[in-house]
């Protein structure tokens, strides 16, 4: 017994239309044809139909399935690479779940950069649109550095900052510079590469540049900015009064190591072949 294109079709649970682009493609011979000049499929048609079917719902391209089939030497190439791909879009949609289930269940904004869910949700419309500007600069691992801030508790300080008016007097602002000071240089203590832009960036450094500060600008009111301007004075002053002790420190070791030198020399003990090396200046 025989059947027609549409029947054989039927049977393999596709369509007519999908058999006839097989046929062009090669990928199913052509069935011998009744008198009339009609297709007639027998079983062996029916089998390789489904065969085909089956791999292309597991996702095999059709360009590849006669490798497949024929399990030549790519088969098992072309199916590993088929299951990397499988495993890279299950870990898409999972993390599409995760940022679903944070818009639904957490109130998060869609807007928000992925994995913020919650950690972001309650800032301010302007604070979460920095967010979103930095991360199209800014790495993976800086954006995860700066998850995980906004997902410890807030203190009264960074709110305080995120609610301040734009009149707010100078002596407020420097207040709350002097507080946000301690906190930065604990960040980039633990975190060193955000004192680099460079280092903290996915795109060159021009265009990171550009980016942040048109975003500072656009969403920090001009207190805000007041008080940014006088954070970084304070890290500057902080680091060059560091770098001040260190050049004291090197100063007095020079001092110490002076004073032992000539007193080996006032003693007798000194030797040109017996003084260390580097240590004859």
């Amino acid at each position: 017994m025989t059947w027609s294109t549409r029947q054989v079709a039927e049977l393999a649970g596709t369509t007519l239309k999908t058999v006839r682009h097989y046929h062009r493609l090669g990928l199913l011979e052509e069935p011998e044809r009744s008198p009339s000049g009609y297709k007639r499929y027998d079983v062996r048609h029916l089998v390789r139909l489904m065969g085909i079917r089956r791999l292309t719902d597991l996702g095999v391209p059709l360009s590849d399935i006669p490798s497949v089939a024929a399990a030549d030497g790519r088969s098992t190439e072309i199916l590993r690479a088929l299951d990397d791909e499988l495993a890279a879009n299950i870990e898409r949609q999972q993390r599409m779940r995760r940022q679903l289930a944070a818009v639904l269940e957490d109130g998060a904004s869609l807007d928000l950069p992925a994995d913020f869910g919650a950690a972001a949700a309650s800032l301010p419309r302007a604070q979460q649109d920095l967010l979103v500007a930095y991360s199209s600069v800014f790495t993976p691992t800086a954006m995860s550095v700066i998850r995980d801030q906004y997902a410890r508790p807030r203190d009264g300080i960074a709110e305080e900052f995120e609610q301040l008016p734009a009149d707010a007097p100078e002596d407020e602002r420097r207040r709350l510079a002097g507080h946000l000071a301690a906190e930065v240089r604990a960040q980039r203590a633990d975190h060193s590469f955000i004192t680099d832009l460079d280092a903290a960036s996915r795109r060159n450094g021009a265009l990171t540049r550009s980016v942040v500060t048109q975003a500072l600008v656009e969403f920090y009111n001009g207190a805000q900015l007041g008080v940014l301007r006088h954070l970084h004075a304070l890290l500057e002053q902080s680091e060059a009064d560091q770098a001040d002790q260190a050049d004291q420190a090197s100063v007095a070791d020079l001092a110490v190591e002076g004073d032992e030198r000539g007193e080996l020399y006032r003693s007798g003990d000194a030797h040109p072949q017996r003084v260390t090396p580097g240590a004859t200046g």
